[in-house]
């Protein structure tokens, strides 16, 4: 039997590559920033894929957003203002709205033409979400909006690409950017950071951003979640001054999602939070090891090690 005719070749470093059959290509282009693609996969559905590195899939892309955001939105006892920079595709959007208590959602996203895109091509993504009256969604960069902004948020969300060389998002993994977000969070306020990969053989992106969050946070919290088009374990760190969500209960967090009408969620609950944050002794051995402090004149670049 014949295969695919056309493949997307996924480097998720420089040691492995990831094959994904191709059945479509609905859209592809470049932006003032990044290239962009919206491709069809016939294991996945569309692909968001920005400077050639898939961002999200069809089938997968609840596990990734509820993962990145219920965490820390659950943790916080009533969030009502969210900062979520990036997440042009509309999703991380989608799940801070599910919840009553949000009174505002600020999302910053440098590049108008993704958003313009996934509008258009990914409509499930977000569901909606850029129309919502508590949304305010602004173009410029995120780092900048937030340092000059004179907003408290309950929760922050760093939904960016990951760091790649003269791309629009590696100012914002360091410790000065992170710095700026601290002064940004309520007292009890949390962020999220989407953080790379946690395979065993390719943790130098998940360490380091967890050494920079704890050279600004005393609570910082490592955590994954598998994500197939990923190519395997995702990677995830909380952050707060005060607040630690690995002390809620499994029975807390369930009584929090049915509190909060949160019934819709696919992934996330009170048993999936537990193992989110439970690695095997391997895993606990070899995160714990230092990484290198990202800062601005030492940022962290994908590939890097």
């Amino acid at each position: 039997m014949d295969g695919p005719d056309k493949w997307f070749f996924d480097k998720i470093n420089r040691n492995l590559m990831q094959l994904h059959a191709i059945s479509d290509v609905l859209y592809s282009g470049r932006t003032k920033f990044q290239s962009i693609e919206i491709l069809r996969s016939p294991a996945f559905g569309k692909l968001l894929v920005l400077d050639g590195k898939i961002q999200s899939a069809e089938v997968d892309e609840f596990v990734y957003h509820e993962a990145l955001v219920h965490p820390p939105m659950i943790a916080h006892p009533e969030p009502e203002k969210v900062f979520i920079a990036g997440g042009g595709e509309g999703a991380t959007l989608r799940e801070v709205l599910r919840h009553p208590s949000v009174k505002k959602a600020v999302m910053v996203d440098i590049d108008a033409d993704v958003i313009k895109v996934c509008r258009e091509f990914l409509p499930d993504y977000h569901a909606g979400a850029f129309d919502d009256k508590r949304a305010r969604l602004y173009n410029t960069d995120a780092r900048k909006w937030l340092a000059e902004s004179k907003e408290k948020f309950d929760v922050i969300i760093i939904d960016l690409t990951e760091p790649v060389e003269e791309g629009p998002a590696y100012l914002l993994y360091t410790k000065e950017f992170y710095d700026i977000v601290r002064g940004k969070l309520t007292p009890d306020g949390l962020i999220s950071v989407q953080s790379g990969s946690t395979s065993y053989v390719e943790l130098v992106n998940i360490k380091a951003v967890a050494r920079t969050l704890r050279s600004i946070f005393p609570i910082v919290r490592v955590y994954q979640a598998d994500i197939p088009a990923f190519g395997g374990p995702w990677g995830f760190c909380v952050a707060s001054m005060a607040t630690d969500p690995v002390k809620l209960t499994p029975r807390e967090i369930d009584r929090r999602i049915k509190a909060r009408g949160l019934d819709k969620l696919r992934f996330y609950d009170g048993t999936a939070h537990r193992g989110m944050f439970t690695f095997p002794r391997h895993m606990r051995r070899a995160l714990a090891g230092g990484g290198r402090l990202i800062t601005d004149a030492r940022p962290l670049y994908l590939y890097e090690g």
